[in-house]
């Protein structure tokens, strides 16, 4: 008798209008949550030329610079005005070697022997894109770790090793390949042993351990200032307008594709960040049209509350219908929206594979959901237990006197 009376009080136009927004703001919010999750792997794989987001800055190379090779290196002055641009947040530098170095094998069956001139740079390790355990350098072994750019092994293979009819060499077999190091300089000659223990994607040198550079050209260099011919710039902003236009004017030379896709990826946090910000507004009204369609039924309702309680009903038990109802409802909804999004995640899913090579498996959809029932759930049962007691309480205080 008590469920079909206040079942009567319903207003089902308002119930209809509840449901169909907070099914599409649950839904938005759900499959936006789930996307970026899904492609922050894909984003920091392409977009973080080093761990953190940095790009190789150097001059650019003119015919005045060409005869003049002293104009290629950037100044203490000059590194001090990048230092003081407001859109960058640090700076380091390339460390180079300034002694000779000589790279070589004794030929065998299965490694030719070759003997080559190097160089050697170095940078902070926090900015490398590989990660070993053999990188650290030990004064008291003589070995050398090096990391080599990818497309070095990729010329190799398809192009110096097919013209010369050698084998070619995958990334497992050239890191189980030793080979050994001469440095020369300040009348001084030592061997190391040495090994490639990994391949950058990011950077286009031949990188060794900054601390073995370090001691080896105050071991062997020759003695003059170490000059900066290229540095590293990690920026506030990648998308700021100000970036280029003060590289232009300087004549620096930028990895432009790699600050352009940063600023892609900007906007495209920002308009991700705007969906959820919309799906969010969109479940707050329908949580404010609820409430405020409770409001309107409870109060249109309120001699029928009161006439309850008068007979014996307390203010749990009225409102025991309102939870019920509200709360199925929301529950039904978001499990509803919890389907949705999870058909539209395996839709994108079966698009992003045949296009980028993606590899992540976390679900959060359902967590999301359950977190945003318990809380929705929480919410209505608090206002409406409350909202029916206000109502009552006027008539308990009053029966409590007499």
């Amino acid at each position: 008798m008590l469920f079909k009376l206040q079942k009567k009080t319903l207003i089902i136009s308002q119930i209809i209008g509840y449901a169909f927004t907070l099914l599409i703001g649950a839904t938005i919010i759900l499959v936006t949550s789930q996307f970026y999750f899904d492609i922050k792997p894909l984003l920091s794989q392409e977009t973080d030329l080093f761990k953190t987001k940095a790009v190789v800055v150097s001059k650019n190379i003119t015919v005045f610079k060409s005869i003049n090779k002293e104009k290629i290196y950037f100044t203490d002055e000059e590194i001090k005005e990048l230092e003081n641009q407001p859109f960058i947040k640090n700076i380091s530098k390339f460390n180079n070697a300034s002694f000779k170095i000589k790279a070589y094998t004794k030929e065998s069956e299965k490694v030719p022997g070759f003997y080559t001139d190097l160089f050697f740079e170095s940078i902070p390790q926090k900015y490398l894109d590989v990660e070993t355990e053999e990188w650290d350098w030990d004064p008291s072994l003589d070995f050398i770790p090096i990391i080599i750019p990818e497309n070095y092994l990729k010329l190799y293979n398809f192009g110096f090793a097919q013209s010369q009819g050698l084998p070619v060499l995958s990334k497992n077999t050239i890191s189980l390949i030793e080979f050994n190091i001469k440095v020369s300089g300040n009348n001084q000659i030592k061997r190391y042993r040495s090994k490639i223990v990994g391949f950058s994607n990011k950077v286009n040198s031949i990188l060794v351990p900054e601390d073995f550079l370090l001691w080896a050209n105050k071991e062997f260099g020759r003695g003059d200032k170490n000059k900066t011919s290229r540095v590293l710039i990690e920026f506030k902003n990648p998308s700021d307008k100000a970036i280029l236009k003060y590289f232009n004017e300087n004549n620096y030379s930028i990895s432009k594709d790699k600050l352009e896709f940063s600023k892609l990826v900007f906007f495209f946090k920002l308009a991700l960040l705007f969906v959820f910000f919309i799906a969010l507004v969109i479940i707050i009204l329908s949580i404010s049209f609820i409430i405020i369609s409770l409001n309107l039924i409870i109060q249109k309702n309120k001699e029928l509350i009161l006439n309850l309680y008068n007979i014996g009903y307390n203010h749990n038990r009225i409102a025991k219908f309102y939870q019920i109802f509200i709360s199925s409802t929301t529950v039904l909804l978001i499990i509803i929206a919890i389907f949705i999004s999870n058909f539209t995640r395996n839709y994108y899913i079966e698009k992003i594979v045949d296009l980028l090579d993606f590899t992540s498996k976390s679900n959060y959809i359902l967590i999301s959901g359950m977190s945003l029932i318990v809380i929705l759930i929480f919410a209505y049962n608090l206002f409406i237990i409350n909202y029916i007691k206000k109502i009552v309480q006027p008539r308990e205080e009053k029966i409590s006197k007499l």
